[in-house]
C-alpha cells in the first residue's frame, strides 16, 4: 500500500489543532496494535526458545516471576552443555545478523536512539523480524540479556515502518519510531506508563524529548492492552504489594546504597563496553564473535547459572528473607558482578539482546546482596524486597539516565508506588555519582545537540525574525492557465518552480520541468505541498516546519485562514541571509519580559536610518519604544531630545505584532535575488 493510499491519516497527523490530535490518536493506535502483536510474537518466541534450547538440552530452566508464572529454578542436569548451548545460539544469531541486518546485533536500543537523531527516524523493515530471531535465540540459549531492547529496536522498526507507509515527514517518523519503542517496552514489562516515559527520557542523557509524550503514551496503552488480553495483567514482579516505607530512619541507608548503586552502574558500563572494544578487535569474522562471547558465558553458567539467561526469577525470590537467605552469601555477593561479566560477554560480543533487563538484575541482586550482609544494623530496612526494588531503580536508571522512567516502571512492575519517597533518594544519590557516565553511547546530552532539534538552538536570533524578513519572490499560477502560458511567466520571474492553488485550503508545487513535458495546463503537474509558512511565524518555526517535510523552499502566506494570499516564499539561503543582516546589524532578543511584552536591543551601525535623528521625530511602531540607551558604557535616559548616534546601543521593548515593524527600523530586508 502506498504512502498516498494513506494519506487522510498523514494530512490529519501534519495539521494543526483538532485534526492533528485525531491524527495522533489515529497514529498510536495503529501503533500501538502492530507493537503489541510484535511484543507477543517476541515473548512466545523466547519462551518456545528457552524451552528447546535450556530446557530439553541442558536440562536448565530458569525460575520465572510471579507475573510469568511462578515456576522454580531445576537443574542444570548436563551443565557441561551450556557452553556449546550458549555458543551454538550466538553463532546462529551471529550468522543470521551477519548476513540480513548487521545492526540488529548487540543491544538494539541504542540502535533506536541512533536512528532517532541521524537518520531521520528511519529503520530498515529486514531488522524487526532478524531481531526477534536473533534475540529468542540469544537469550534462549542461556545469554545474559534483555528483552527491552529487542522490544525496543523491535517496535521502533513497527513505528519507522508505519511513519513511512504514512507517508509522515521527519518529525513524524522519529515521534513515530520513539513511540513504537516505548510501545515495545510498556507492553512486554507491563508498564505502560513507564515505557512511554522511557522513551522520551532515553533519547538524551541530561533532556527529555516532550514532543513524542502524547503519541508514546496512546501506542504504549493500546499495545499493553492488547498483550495483557493474551497473556496477563499482573505485574511481572509480584507480592511486592506490602512493601512499603514507614521509617525515615532508613533513608540514610537508601542514600548510601544509591551510592553503591551509582560505583557498580559506572562498572557495569565500562566493563560492556571494554568487552565490546576487545571483540571489535578481535580478528575473526563478526558473526563469530558472539559465538566465542556465548561460550564464556556458558562456562561461568557452569559454575553460576543464576548468572545466565533473563534473571528476573532470581530477583523475585530475592523478595522474602528465605529466598535471599537460600543463597550462598559470597555467591549472592559474586552474583551482580558475575551478571556485569556475563552480559558484556552475551551482548558486547555482538548477541542479540537487551542491557535494560541485566541492569536491573543486577541492580535487585546488589539489593539483595546488601541486606544479606547488613540487615542487622540498627534502622536498616526489616525485608530485602524494598532494597531490591529499589536497587533495580537505582542502578539502572542512574546509568541508563531515565530516572524518572525507571522510577515508574518498576512500580508498575511490582504493584508497588509506596517505595518512591526512598527510591527517589536512591536514584538521586546514583545519578549524581553516574554523571556523565552511560550504557547507551547513541545518548546525546541535550536536545540542542540532536540534529532534530539543533537548528532550534544554535540560532536564538532567529526566534526574534519573522518569516517576512526572509521572504523572496515566488510566481503564482493560476491552475487553469496552459503549461505554454505557465513557462513564459516562469522565464519571465527567472524562476523554475511556482505555486498554485489547488482549493481554498491547499497550494501545490509546480516546476518548470513538468510544465516542460507536454503538460496541458498548470494543474496537471501540480503536486500537493505538504505545509505553507505563516509570514509572521519566527525564522526558527519557519526552519522547523522546512526541517520536518525535508523541503528545500515553501511558500509564505500572509494570514493562517483558508486562502490567504502567498507574498513569496522560504528557503534555507534567503532564511540564513536574513538571519546574517540581523547579526551583522548586532540585533539580539532579550527574550519576553511578561506575556504580552517582548525586548531586544541592537548596536546602530553608521548606515541605520535612526541615526543622528532625535527620539521625539522618529516614529515608532505602535506598541514599541526605547527602553534604554548605552554610549560608550554609560546609560543614557532615553528622552525626546536625545540624539541617536552611530554605535548606541539600544534596548527595545514592543507588543508581539509590532515585532515586525521594529525588526524593520534596526534590521530591514535587503533586496533579494528573484527565486
Amino acid at each position: 500500500m502506498s504512502a498516498r493510499s494513506w494519506g487522510p491519516l498523514t494530512r490529519f497527523y501534519t495539521r494543526p489543532g483538532r485534526r492533528r490530535l485525531y491524527g495522533i490518536v489515529g497514529l498510536g493506535v495503529v501503533i500501538g496494535l502492530v507493537a503489541g502483536l510484535g511484543a507477543i510474537t517476541f515473548y512466545e518466541a523466547v519462551d518456545l526458545a528457552t524451552e528447546l534450547l535450556l530446557g530439553n538440552l541442558a536440562g536448565f530452566r530458569p525460575p520465572v516471576p510471579l507475573g510469568e508464572g511462578a515456576v522454580d529454578a531445576s537443574g542444570p542436569e548436563r551443565a557441561w552443555v551450556l557452553p556449546l548451548l550458549v555458543a551454538a545460539g550466538g553463532l546462529a544469531s551471529g550468522i543470521i545478523a551477519a548476513r540480513l541486518a548487521p545492526e540488529a546485533a548487540g543491544h538494539g536500543t541504542d540502535a533506536a536512539i541512533h536512528a532517532f537523531h541521524w537518520k531521520s527516524g528511519r529503520v530498515r523493515w529486514q531488522v524487526v523480524p532478524v531481531k526477534l530471531v536473533t534475540a529468542a535465540l540469544t537469550i534462549g540459549s542461556g545469554g545474559s540479556a534483555g528483552r527491552e531492547g529487542p522490544a525496543s529496536q523491535i517496535g521502533s522498526g513497527f513505528g519507522a515502518f508505519l511513519a513511512d507507509r504514512f507517508g509522515l515527514d521527519a518529525a513524524g517518523r522519529r515521534h513515530a519510531l520513539a513511540a513504537g519503542m516505548g510501545a515495545g517496552i510498556g507492553a512486554i514489562f507491563r508498564a505502560p506508563l513507564g515505557g512511554a516515559m522511557l522513551a522520551a527520557e532515553v533519547l538524551y542523557r541530561h533532556d527529555f524529548e516532550a514532543d513524542v509524550v502524547l503519541l508514546c503514551l496512546i501506542s504504549s496503552i493500546v499495545a499493553y492492552s492488547l498483550f495483557g488480553a493474551y497473556a496477563d495483567y499482573s505485574p511481572v514482579f509480584g507480592g511486592a504489594g506490602d512493601f512499603s516505607f514507614a521509617n525515615p530512619v532508613e533513608l540514610p541507608y537508601y542514600a548510601a546504597f544509591g551510592l553503591l548503586a551509582g560505583l557498580t552502574g559506572i562498572l557495569y558500563a565500562r566493563v560492556y563496553y571494554a568487552a565490546e572494544a576487545q571483540f571489535h578487535r578481535l580478528a575473526v569474522p563478526p558473526w563469530l564473535k558472539p559465538a566465542l562471547g556465548g561460550a564464556a558465558v556458558g562456562a561461568v553458567g557452569i559454575a553460576a547459572p543464576e548468572a545466565i539467561h533473563l534473571g528476573y526469577g532470581w530477583v523475585q525470590q530475592c523478595f522474602t528473607p528465605e529466598g535471599v537467605m537460600a543463597f550462598s552469601p559470597w555467591l549472592l555477593l559474586a552474583l551482580p558482578f558475575l551478571r556485569i561479566v556475563t552480559t558484556a560477554l552475551s551482548v558486547g560480543s555482538g548477541g542479540s539482546g537487551g542491557t535494560f533487563g541485566p541492569g536491573m538484575v543486577i541492580g535487585g541482586l546488589l539489593g539483595a546482596a546488601c541486606w544479606r550482609f547488613g540487615h542487622d544494623l540498627p534502622g536498616f530496612p526489616q525485608e530485602p524486597g524494598p532494597v531490591v526494588i529499589i536497587g533495580m531503580v537505582a542502578l539502572f536508571g542512574a546509568i541508563a539516565h531515565v530516572p524518572l522512567a525507571m522510577l515508574l516502571m518498576v512500580a508498575e512492575m511490582t504493584g508497588n508506588l509506596s517505595l518512591l519517597a526512598p527510591a527517589m533518594a536512591a536514584v538521586a544519590v546514583a545519578t549524581l555519582v553516574v554523571g556523565d557516565e552511560t550504557i547507551y553511547r547513541e545518548q546525546l546530552p541535550t536536545r540542542a545537540d540532536s540534529p532534530a532539534h539543533r537548528h532550534r538552538f544554535a540560532f536564538p536570533l532567529l526566534s526574534a525574525l519573522p518569516a517576512r524578513q526572509a521572504v523572496i519572490p515566488l510566481p503564482v499560477l493560476e491552475p487553469q492557465l496552459d503549461a505554454a502560458s505557465a513557462l513564459t511567466q516562469l522565464k519571465s520571474a527567472g524562476a523554475r518552480h511556482a505555486v498554485t492553488r489547488i482549493d481554498p485550503s491547499r497550494l501545490a508545487e509546480v516546476q518548470a520541468a513538468r510544465l516542460e513535458s507536454g503538460a496541458a495546463t498548470v494543474a496537471e503537474v501540480a503536486v500537493p505541498l505538504p505545509a505553507a509558512i505563516q509570514a509572521d511565524w519566527p525564522l526558527d518555526r519557519a526552519l522547523d516546519v522546512l526541517s520536518a517535510h525535508e523541503r528545500r523552499w515553501l511558500p509564505v502566506v500572509d494570514g493562517d485562514s483558508p486562502g490567504s494570499p502567498v507574498i513569496g516564499q522560504i528557503d534555507a539561503r534567503s532564511l540564513l541571509r536574513s538571519y546574517r543582516r540581523a547579526a551583522s546589524s548586532q540585533v539580539r532578543p532579550l527574550g519576553a519580559l511578561t506575556e504580552n511584552i517582548e525586548a531586544l536591543d541592537a548596536v546602530l551601525s553608521p548606515a541605520s536610518p535612526l541615526c543622528h535623528r532625535r527620539l521625539a521625530d522618529i516614529e515608532f511602531p505602535a506598541g514599541a519604544r526605547i527602553a534604554a540607551v548605552e554610549r560608550d558604557g554609560q546609560a543614557i535616559v532615553p528622552r525626546g531630545e536625545l540624539i541617536l548616534l552611530p554605535g548606541d546601543r539600544v534596548a527595545v521593548t514592543f507588543v508581539p505584532s509590532a515585532r515586525a515593524a521594529v525588526l524593520n527600523l534596526f534590521a530591514p530586508p535587503a533586496q533579494e535575488p528573484k527565486a
